[in-house]
């Protein structure tokens, strides 16, 4: 049986997910959440960084889509510079949204990965469709009780990741193990 939730990879950060890496695993496309993956929520629009990532993807020739469950004014205003294929509401964890995002791209669930920082929908709507999984931390997490509780869900899958991978993954996992999802005080 497989584990919806256990990602395949975890990384630092996005930028830490270079065109070298995919090409090694035989991914050409990909599709990415914005909120916390990209950027945190309050930043409307991609930094230098973000840019200059995605410019590094197309040159490589990894296809991109933006993948997000969050509302259609928050990923046009995202996308306007990017000029990306975009789906907001994409209603993560069902695969819906990804399957017209691949057949846009022209990609197939043998060359295409998804980027994101929930297990619960990212990781989860990618293992549905058997694609790669690539997980990092939030850029910055919410505190409320529901993102609380999701996270929480979260570590004994991450744990599981350390125990496969080895001890060296620890300290990008460590945002999952070593969090109190206690209350806010």
């Amino acid at each position: 049986m497989r584990n919806l939730l256990l990602p395949d990879y975890i990384f630092g950060c996005y930028g830490d997910v270079t065109p070298d890496f995919l090409k090694s695993i035989g991914i050409d496309a990909l599709l990415i959440d914005i909120d916390n993956t990209l950027a945190p929520y309050e930043q409307i629009l991609p930094d230098k960084n973000n840019i200059e990532w995605f410019e590094s993807l197309k040159t490589h020739g990894i296809k991109a889509s933006l993948i997000s469950n969050n509302s259609h004014d928050r990923v046009e205003k995202f996308n306007e510079k990017l000029k990306l294929d975009a789906y907001a509401k994409s209603g993560k964890p069902f695969p819906k949204t990804l399957r017209l995002a691949m057949s846009r791209m022209g990609s197939n669930e043998k060359n295409t990965a998804i980027l994101g920082d929930q297990l619960l929908t990212d990781a989860a709507a990618g293992k549905r469709l058997g694609l790669v999984t690539i997980i990092v931390p939030p850029i910055k997490d919410k505190s409320n009780a529901f993102f609380r509780t999701k996270r929480a869900m979260e570590v004994k899958h991450i744990k599981k990741y350390v125990k496969i991978h080895g001890e060296e993954c620890r300290q990008i996992c460590s945002f999952w193990i070593n969090r109190e999802y206690k209350k806010d005080r």
